[in-house]
């Protein structure tokens, strides 16, 4: 078997733990013939030889800022083939101030709905709501999300600003309750794709904490997002 490789970035704000909820993943690498490289910044996107050599990017960086080489480097390399892939803040939350980066990714967090005010209790649990993840007709046929049926979770529910060059996998439903200020039901993307270049992007928006991320049904959805994202023999 062709081994393949795989350059791991985390960092960015610790409250998604991202040295412990990429090493979740590092296993189901290994075992599917990556040599895995893990880098704590993301220096390294700026380092044209390590990037062409990279055939999949797994990114777990909430907010925090990228150099513009830095995102450069990342952009070329997805645009020549390789994939790039993440979950949760780690991909749809990152370098807010950059709109390449936006532009690349194609879709950005803008909230996560609260609890009704005189329930919550002044933690992260305010914003804990049970939502459901649907996947959509693509999605049912998709490599990602085929097989996976309609599920529920008690976790962040993200509110994603996206266009449409992104092919939707899943959504979720976030309703109109009276004490916030839209007036009808709002959709957005839980799972998409995007083409770019060569390269293929995979975001998946579950993925707050690890206890989400070891769910069966999103912690399958990354796995397959890694492996469908990876360089193709024609981007190579």
């Amino acid at each position: 078997m062709t081994r393949k490789k795989a350059l791991v970035v985390r960092g960015g704000w610790e409250g998604h733990q991202p040295v412990a909820a990429t090493e979740l993943f590092l296993p189901f690498l290994r075992d599917h013939a990556y040599d895995v490289r893990t880098e704590e910044s993301t220096d390294v996107y700026a380092d044209a030889d390590a990037m062409a050599d990279t055939d999949l990017v797994v990114q777990c960086v909430t907010m925090s800022e990228i150099k513009p080489e830095q995102l450069s480097g990342l952009s070329a390399a997805v645009v020549a083939g390789t994939g790039f892939t993440g979950w949760h803040g780690g991909i749809a939350d990152s370098f807010r101030a950059s709109s390449d980066y936006l532009h690349l990714v194609g879709g950005q967090f803008a909230t996560h709905p609260g609890k009704e005010p005189c329930e919550r209790a002044g933690d992260e649990s305010d914003n804990f709501l049970p939502y459901t993840i649907n996947v959509t007709d693509l999605g049912r046929e998709h490599p990602i999300t085929a097989g996976i049926e309609d599920f529920e979770l008690h976790t962040e529910q993200y509110w994603v600003l996206h266009d449409d060059l992104v092919d939707v996998l899943a959504t979720t439903t976030h309703p109109a309750r009276p004490w916030q200020p839209w007036h009808r039901p709002v959709t957005s993307p839980a799972v998409w794709t995007r083409q770019w270049g060569a390269g293929r992007v995979v975001v998946t928006t579950p993925g707050h904490s690890l206890d989400v991320l070891e769910n069966p049904n999103v912690r399958t959805v990354i796995e397959r997002g890694m492996l469908w994202a990876t360089r193709t023999a024609s981007a190579s």
